[in-house]
C-alpha cells in the first residue's frame, strides 16, 4: 500500500506556486511587449484565466483529463465531478491527489493565458471571458488525457512529452494562430511600429517565467530524486543556450544583439526543453536550446511574410519552439533518461521520431481546428473583436476604463467615459478657463 511521501510533497507543493507564478510572470511579460495603450488588458487577460480555469477545472476538467478512459484513449470519466472521491488521504502516487489536480490545474491555467498574446490589443474581454472556459474543456482537457492521463492514446502509442510540449506549447500555439486569423490582424499591422513599451517589464516577466519553469518542468517529475535534479539543470541549460542561439542570430542577421531578443531566446529555449527536458542528457539538452534560439528568432518573422497577425509571437516562439522540442525527442533521447527509448543518434532508429511527429500533426490540427471553429462562433454571436475606434484609443480605456500611465491618459486624450477621474491637472485648467470667461476677472 502506497503512503505519502513527505518529501516528494514538498517538492510537489513549491513547484505548485511555482508554475502558478508563471501566469503573472507571462502577464508582465506580455504587458511589456504591447503598447502602453493596452498593458492592463493585457495583464487583464492572463489573471482572468487564473480564476477561469479554476472553476473549470474542480467542476468536471480534471475529471475528463486525469479520470479512468471512457473508451479509445479520447477521453476521461465524470468519477471526479467537483473532486467528488477525493480527499486528503487519497493519494496518487507518492503525493495526494488533490495536490496533483492542482499542480496540474496551474498548467491548464498557463495553457490559456498564452493564447492572449496572438490577439493582443483586439479582442473584447468579454468574448475572452466566454472563450476561456470552454476553450478549456474543448482542447486542453482532451489533449492532457490523450498524452497524460491513464490510457491515453497518445501515451499509448508511445510518443514522449515529459512536461508539455505538446500540451502546452503546440496546443496554445496552435490555438493563438487560430484566433489570430478570426480576428485578423491589428490596425496599422505591418505599417505602423508596434515595439514594446516597456522593455524592463519584459525582463522581468521572463525572469519570473524562467523561474518558475523549474517547477513547471522539474516538478513534473513528481518526486523529489534524481530525476528532477537532471530535468532542473536541463531547464536552466537549454535556457541559456536558447538565448545565445537568439543572439547569435540577430547579430549576424541585424548587426546587433538585443534585449528584447536575448528575452525571447530565453522563452525559446524553454518552450523547446519542456517536452523533451525529462528524455535528454545535458548536452542534449544544450543542443535543443540553441536550436529552438535559432529557428524561432526567424519564425517570429514569418507573420509578415503570410499575413497573420500573430500579435506577441504565440506562434513563433510557443508553436515552432514546441515542435522543435518536441520531434527532437526523436533524434536526442538518451536510455540513461527514458529507461529504455533512444532516440535517432543514439541508436534508436526511425520509430521514435515518427511517434513525435504523428503526436505533434494531430495536436496541432485538432488544437488549431477547434480553436478557429470556436472563434468563429464567439466571433458571430458576441463579436471577438473591438471596434475600430476602441482599437485606436486603446483597450485599456475602452475595456476597463483605465489607464497603465497618467502620460498615456493625457495622450489619448483623457477619458471621456461616464465614472472615469479626470486627469489630475483638469481641475485647475477648468477653474482657469472659468476665470479667463469671468468677466469681473
Amino acid at each position: 500500500m502506497q503512503t505519502i511521501d513527505a518529501g516528494d510533497t514538498a517538492w510537489l507543493l513549491v513547484s505548485t506556486a511555482l508554475v502558478l507564478l508563471m501566469t503573472p510572470g507571462l502577464a508582465l511579460f506580455y504587458g511589456g511587449m504591447v503598447r502602453s495603450k493596452g498593458v492592463l488588458n493585457m495583464i487583464m487577460m492572463s489573471f482572468v484565466a487564473i480564476a477561469l480555469v479554476t472553476v473549470v477545472w474542480l467542476l468536471v476538467g480534471y475529471s475528463l483529463a486525469f479520470g479512468d478512459d471512457i473508451g479509445g484513449g479520447l477521453l476521461g470519466g465524470l468519477e471526479h465531478f467537483g473532486m467528488t472521491g477525493i480527499d486528503p488521504t487519497t493519494l496518487h502516487g507518492t503525493v495526494p491527489e488533490f495536490l496533483f489536480a492542482t499542480f496540474q490545474l496551474t498548467f491548464a491555467i498557463l495553457t490559456a493565458a498564452l493564447i492572449s498574446g496572438a490577439i493582443a490589443d483586439r479582442a473584447k474581454f468579454s468574448s475572452w471571458m466566454v472563450f476561456v472556459p470552454v476553450w478549456t474543456l474543448a482542447v486542453y482537457v482532451p489533449v492532457a488525457h490523450w498524452v497524460w492521463g491513464p490510457d491515453g492514446w497518445i501515451a499509448r502509442l508511445g510518443a514522449l512529452d515529459y512536461a508539455g510540449g505538446l500540451v502546452v506549447e503546440i496546443v496554445s500555439g496552435a490555438s493563438g494562430l487560430a484566433l489570430a486569423l478570426v480576428l485578423g490582424p491589428r490596425i496599422g499591422f505591418r505599417s505602423e511600429p508596434m515595439r514594446p513599451h516597456n522593455l524592463p517589464l519584459v525582463l522581468l516577466g521572463v525572469g519570473l517565467l524562467w523561474f518558475g519553469w523549474f517547477g513547471f518542468n522539474a516538478g513534473s517529475a513528481l518526486s523529489a530524486n534524481g530525476t528532477a535534479a537532471a530535468v532542473f539543470l536541463n531547464t536552466l541549460v537549454a535556457g541559456c543556450t536558447g538565448m545565445l542561439g537568439w543572439l547569435v542570430v540577430e547579430q549576424r542577421r541585424d548587426g546587433h544583439p538585443t534585449t528584447f531578443g536575448a528575452a525571447s531566446g530565453v522563452v525559446a529555449g524553454l518552450v523547446a526543453i519542456t517536452p523533451s527536458c525529462g528524455w535528454v542528457t545535458v548536452g542534449g539538452a544544450a543542443v535543443i536550446g540553441v536550436v529552438a534560439g535559432g529557428v524561432c528568432s526567424f519564425a517570429v518573422g514569418w507573420k509578415f511574410k503570410f499575413g497573420y497577425d500573430d500579435s506577441l509571437d504565440v506562434v513563433g516562439v510557443h508553436l515552432v519552439g514546441g515542435i522543435v522540442g518536441t520531434l527532437l525527442i526523436g533524434l536526442l533521447a538518451a536510455k540513461v533518461m527514458t529507461g529504455g527509448v533512444s532516440g535517432l543518434l543514439f541508436g534508436g532508429g526511425l520509430a521514435q521520431l515518427g511517434k513525435q511527429v504523428a503526436a505533434v500533426l494531430v495536436v496541432g490540427l485538432y488544437a488549431f481546428g477547434m480553436s478557429y471553429g470556436l472563434g468563429k462562433l464567439i466571433d458571430r454571436y458576441l463579436g471577438f473583436r473591438v471596434s475600430a475606434e476602441d482599437e485606436i484609443t486603446g483597450v485599456d480605456l475602452a475595456l476597463h476604463a483605465e489607464s497603465a500611465y497618467e502620460h498615456a491618459v493625457l495622450a489619448h486624450g483623457g477619458p471621456t467615459g461616464p465614472g472615469l477621474f479626470p486627469p489630475r491637472d483638469e481641475e485647475p485648467r477648468r477653474r482657469a478657463a472659468e476665470e479667463d470667461d469671468d468677466p469681473v476677472h
